[in-house]
């Protein structure tokens, strides 16, 4: 070949234009698969390479069919045997009477046949639809057939009988029909359809009762069973006709009146869960059905001794009891390898279902025992306390949480899995702190039992490896210290005893290095809340005035400031409870017209002794706040009407120091050199000139916000020129408010909606000028000092 360019730029050429035609033919393919895609939402088929585009260079075209020619034949089909159904039934039921027997006879026979032959040169044609659609009319006249022959020549037959007896012949005879025919798929279900009847009637034929018809469901689901090894349709109605048996089976034990009396029950329950292990056996994957199996055999068991064990509340909670000492031991399945997969799986789920519901049960009566304390809010440090708690003895619902928490904890060292020991703590923690209420304990070991199971969560959740095992029991320790603080106030020695444990607990527990720093910081806050509490009840039993807790309390937050170096990692959380700690300081004070002032002062005394530390330099802000409320809150109460007076010196002062940091500094923000300053004349005077009905404070107070806001223009300084504005804008509306009111009262009423729609019309279709105005706005208030 021969190259006009040299070989290393003619190979940089070639691989230029190859890149190019990849590019090309990506861009060709993704706009193909888009066009695809296009035509699949529109209905209209893809049109083959080469094909020609219909309606395009002459190529033929016309209207889009709405259906397919199959769809279209289906809806035919399916009208004309509804059609042909219908007509069969206003034979049978309206023209019956008009025709003798042999007449009706010879109809039914001949039409009968005729439509259950068509079927066989319709399939010999190939038209299967067809032939399906007559099948099904075929069928139809089977079961008139069987009407006629009741109505006509048996008349005196009881109804529920001939009804089982017909729908055996019928399912025998369709299961024969579709066997032969088996190009036909209606036939087969509908003869397992028709199979699910003839027992069941007979049974309420035979006045069997309930548990008579729970033996013909359950014969029945067992004959499914089996035929669903060829069939698989069956599978649905044995489930659900074993699901009836179960049901009935379960309904008849519990509603026995005796021993003897679940007998029976028992034994139809027993027989259900042999079915459910046999199916397991023989198909693994219906480990569902060996689930139901064990259930019906836990219930079998324990309906039997149910009737002894209920005559009172406390009698019938040992009957959770006995359904979980027969259901749990069924967890053992998990490590018997010699039986079947499907079986011990199920047998497995049987006894974990068993157990849920028992632990489910139990739980709720213990929760109904933890929270019976709640009762002592009512009547705190009341003086008629009672020794023990107003609920009934019930052992066996601490016995049925222990059972199942030590059934879950090894469950979870069997598999492997930790999942079974946060199930575990969870409820042996409820069966044993409510265990003493549940007892009928007196109320003093009441609260020490309690006190020390918390005491044991607490140290798991410090100590625990597992992320899900510490969180849980870090709650169940919250939850057992709230529980327990509550019975502590029915006493005052009581209060004090168990809220200084849990709040030292609760102080170490912080303390505690290797502990997570989650259940860390938990514990460091149950602290402050405690110390705060134990402040409170040592106000109240020093028979203070309300108003005067607040300066006992106020100490929680002072102590947490002086030691926040040492606090380490809970440090943030510990000071932000702390905090919340002066939040019921203030409302305590608020009764009191001198305290308010005071309990601010001291507020911002503790946040400026916090400011001092580098890293909480930001409450020194609280602090200035704190202060300014405590003078204005003093002021307020000596009944000061004209604040400026002591206002404008702060202010002179104020604007002094940042005038000298922002010459020092020229870089600090013009809100941290001005901004406390002109806030401490311009908003407690915008306040005072709001209640004013005068003229002169409004006129000085906007004249001086007007001077700050053109300084802060002038100067490129944000926070002249925002405050000024502000406070300008809030002077003008309070001048203007009585005229606007005066104009909207005499204008009328359809005006204002009027003027908002115009008004919201207006900003629709300037909102994107609007946008570019304000973002420019934002960016020169940005640039500003």
């Amino acid at each position: 070949m021969n190259a006009p360019l040299p070989p290393a730029e003619e190979l940089a050429l070639i691989d230029r234009e190859l890149v190019q035609l990849d590019s090309r033919r990506l861009y060709l393919l993704a706009r193909r698969d888009w066009l695809l895609r296009l035509l699949q939402q529109s209905g209209a088929a893809p049109v083959p390479w080469g094909a020609a585009v219909p309606g395009a260079h002459g190529a033929p075209g016309g209207p889009a069919k709405d259906a397919s020619a199959p769809g279209a034949q289906n809806v035919l089909l399916t009208l004309g045997a509804v059609l042909l159904a219908v007509a069969a039934l206003a034979f049978t039921l309206v023209s019956w009477g008009s025709m003798g027997i042999a007449g009706r006879s010879a109809v039914l026979s001949v039409v009968t046949a005729a439509a259950l032959g068509a079927p066989v040169v319709l399939l010999r044609r190939g038209l299967r639809s067809t032939a399906e659609s007559v099948a099904a009319v075929g069928l139809l006249l089977t079961v008139l057939d069987a009407y006629a022959v009741y109505a006509v020549g048996l008349p005196d037959t009881d109804g529920t009988a001939y009804a089982a007896g017909a729908a055996a012949v019928l399912a025998a005879a369709w299961a024969g029909y579709g066997s032969a025919l088996r190009g036909l798929r209606l036939p087969l279900p509908a003869a397992v359809l028709a199979a699910q009847l003839p027992l069941p009637l007979a049974a309420a034929a035979a006045d069997a009762g309930a548990t008579g018809l729970g033996w013909a469901l359950l014969v029945t689901a067992a004959l499914d069973a089996a035929l669903a090894l060829r069939l698989r349709m069956a599978a649905v109605p044995a489930v659900l006709l074993g699901s009836a048996a179960l049901l009935t089976g379960v309904a008849r034990s519990w509603s026995a009146d005796s021993a003897g009396g679940a007998l029976a029950p028992a034994a139809l329950l027993l027989a259900v869960a042999a079915l459910g292990v046999a199916v397991a056996r023989r198909e693994p994957r219906a480990w569902g059905a060996a689930v139901a199996g064990a259930v019906a055999a836990v219930v079998a068991v324990g309906g039997v001794a149910r009737p002894e064990l209920t005559g009172s509340v406390r009698e019938a909670a040992w009957t959770v009891v006995v359904h979980l000492l027969v259901g749990l031991p069924l967890l053992a399945a998990v490590r018997v390898s010699a039986l079947p997969r499907g079986v011990r799986r199920g047998l497995a789920g049987g006894g974990a279902l068993v157990g849920a519901a028992g632990a489910l049960v139990a739980g709720s009566a213990a929760v109904v025992a933890f929270l019976a304390p709640v009762r002592v809010l009512g009547e705190v440090w009341g003086a008629g306390s009672p020794a023990a708690m107003p609920y009934a003895p019930v052992a066996a619902v601490p016995v049925a949480l222990l059972m199942t928490a030590g059934v879950a904890w090894w469950l979870s060292r069997a598999l492997g899995r930790s999942e079974g020991t946060v199930v575990a703590v969870v409820l042996a923690w409820a069966g044993l702190v409510t265990a003493p209420v549940l007892l009928g304990l007196p109320m003093a070991v009441v609260l020490v039992a309690q006190l020390a199971v918390t005491a044991a969560v607490g140290v798991l959740a410090l100590r625990a490896r597992g992320r899900g095992i510490r969180i849980a029991a870090a709650v169940c320790a919250a939850a057992g210290a709230a529980g327990v603080s509550v019975g502590a106030l029915d006493g005052r020695a009581a209060t004090f005893a168990v809220w200084g444990l849990l709040g030292a607990g609760c102080a170490a527990g912080a303390a505690y290095g290797p502990a997570s720093r989650p259940v860390r910081s938990g514990a460091g806050v149950c602290a402050v809340g405690y110390a705060t509490g134990l402040l409170v009840a040592a106000s109240a039993a020093a028979e203070l005035p309300v108003s005067r807790w607040s300066l006992p309390v106020l100490a929680v937050p002072a102590l947490v400031a002086a030691l926040g170096p040492r606090l380490g990692v809970v440090r943030t959380p510990v000071e932000i409870a702390a905090a919340c700690s002066g939040v019921p300081a203030l409302a305590f004070a608020a009764g009191s017209p001198t305290m308010p002032a005071l309990v601010l002062a001291l507020a911002g005394v503790v946040c400026a002794g916090a400011a001092v530390r580098p890293e909480r330099r930001t409450a020194g802000w609280a602090a200035g706040a704190l202060f300014t409320a405590a003078t204005w809150v003093r002021l307020a109460e000596a009944g000061v009407t004209a604040p400026e007076a002591y206002t404008l010196p702060v202010t002179a002062a104020a604007l002094v120091v940042g005038l000298l940091r922002r010459r020092r500094d020229p870089g600090a923000s013009s809100w941290t050199a001005y901004g406390p300053g002109l806030a401490a004349t311009l908003l407690p005077s915008l306040v005072a000139a709001w209640g004013d009905p005068g003229w002169l404070r409004p006129l000085l107070l906007g004249v001086s916000a007007l001077a700050v806001t053109l300084a802060g223009a002038r100067w490129r300084l944000q926070a002249p020129l925002l405050l000024g504005g502000a406070v300008l804008a809030a002077v003008g509306l309070h001048e203007l408010a009585p005229y606007v009111a005066q104009v909207a009262g005499a204008l009328p009423r359809w005006v204002p909606p009027a003027l908002a729609g115009l008004l919201l019309l207006v900003v629709g279709a300037t909102y994107e000028k609007r946008l570019r105005d304000a973002r420019r706005l934002r960016d020169a208030i940005t640039r500003l000092g």
